[in-house]
């Protein structure tokens, strides 16, 4: 079903006049404010001893200290650092991280 959005939309069909998608499914009010905007990208190394997923979250909550309206973080790839008997140290996530850019 995501396919067939993703098309739909990919195509132009399914939209209104003000070109949002017509189904509300495929539209969210953000989307407004990314016209004439620009963004940068960032990566970061996130790490945790619990898990990818604390990591991924530790390097976007480390970034939001800093950072201003950060948008979208996309886990780029997943690691592990190991000790010499090859047991897991430290779970890595490197982390794309969005923000627009201030005018």
């Amino acid at each position: 079903m995501l396919a067939r959005r993703r098309g739909r939309a990919a195509a132009g069909r399914g939209r209104s006049e003000d070109g949002r998608p017509a189904d509300p499914d495929l539209y969210t009010p953000r989307e407004d404010n990314m016209v004439e905007s620009v963004y940068d990208v960032i990566q970061l190394i996130g790490t945790s001893s619990e898990s990818w997923e604390k990591a991924a979250a530790n390097a976007v909550e480390q970034a939001s200290k800093t950072v201003r309206d950060v948008r979208i973080a996309e886990i780029v790839e997943l690691d592990m650092q190991l000790d010499p008997k090859g047991k897991v140290e430290a779970y890595r996530a490197k982390v794309k991280l969005s923000f627009k850019l201030e005018r």
